[in-house]
């Protein structure tokens, strides 16, 4: 697939997802970058601001199965992975997919999980696989992981490890709407006469990994890509950071970056892209020390500082 091709395609999902989701614009194009880049998400806020909303529009928009696992403090890897079964007519044991077998999946409020649930998580979101009692399956590409999670509710919870964390291509925050946006949302909902929003399919089956795949195709100047791996290493120089980021956060700069400059319509990255997904593709990757944090020191802070010192390149 050509890159304007995938372009326009793209455009539509986000045309589609538009008449479900009022404003937040910049969220939106955030969380289409990922999905084109083939990357897991995290979407880190207080509840009640369209986290799942989002995550169904995009399911809908793009044609793909979707799932949704509320995650409980009795969760079991069973219960989101499956299991083998005896079949009543064979007599013979049969796996019986659980609701992780699926394209899109929203793992809502998925520190809540306990650690065992978190690590059969983490084998799908990282090897594309699950290993039952009996054999290891496949999960279907696309799959992707949009997870939520409360910042402020701590009760009850289960901090996700840091190795898993790692594995989201971003963390976003959704925010708050406008005031004009959260009026067009009440008067949406009194048209509609429903709370459900009708979002229209905008792809068929199988436009969407080419979209994904024509990120492969995008170009990177060998200046940009250096950028892009001082500013990563910035993060570990930081007197601030207990731990930067990995070669893995590089890895993620890169795919983000190039499924932005598709979705802009271009065939090569520039610095800008780098720079505006530096955040949302490194901040999660970040520990920082403990007596800055107290002062109120936050991974985006250093990110922030590390942006200001590398010097963006000339590229022609």
């Amino acid at each position: 697939m050509k890159g304007q091709e995938a372009r326009d395609l793209a455009a539509g999902v986000r045309r589609a997802v538009s008449q479900a989701v009022v404003g937040r614009e910049s969220v939106l194009d955030l969380i289409l970058t990922g999905l084109v880049a083939d990357g897991h998400l995290l979407l880190e806020d207080l509840p009640g601001l369209g986290k799942t909303l989002m995550a169904k529009s995009f399911a809908q928009a793009l044609g793909l199965g979707f799932r949704r696992i509320q995650f409980t403090a009795d969760l079991l890897p069973h219960d989101i992975l499956g299991g083998e079964v005896i079949d009543p007519a064979t007599r013979t044991l049969t796996f019986r997919p659980g609701p992780l077998f699926t394209n899109i999946l929203l793992a809502d409020e998925i520190n809540r999980a306990p650690p065992k649930v978190q690590s059969a998580l983490l084998e799908a979101m990282q090897e594309y696989q699950v290993t039952g009692e009996e054999s290891t399956r496949r999960l279907e590409r696309p799959f992707l992981v949009l997870a939520t999670q409360n910042p402020l509710e701590l009760e009850g919870t289960y901090p996700l490890p840091e190795a898993q964390v790692d594995r989201f291509l971003m963390r976003l925050a959704v925010g708050y709407p406008t005031r004009d946006e959260e009026r067009e949302i009440l008067r949406r909902r009194r048209e509609r006469r429903e709370d459900d929003a009708v979002v229209p399919v905008a792809l068929a089956p199988g436009q969407f990994r080419s979209i994904q795949q024509a990120t492969e195709d995008i170009q990177v100047d060998p200046a940009v890509e250096a950028y892009a791996v001082d500013l990563v290493a910035q993060t570990r120089l930081d007197p601030r950071a207990e731990v930067g980021a990995s070669p893995r956060g590089s890895l993620a700069l890169l795919k983000v970056a190039r499924a932005r400059a598709l979705l802009d319509g271009r065939d090569y990255v520039v610095p800008d892209d780098v720079k505006l997904l530096a955040i949302p593709a490194l901040a999660h990757r970040i520990i920082v020390k403990p007596e800055p944090y107290i002062r109120g020191i936050r991974s985006g802070d250093i990110l922030r500082g590390c942006v200001d010192r590398v010097p963006v390149p000339k590229v022609p």
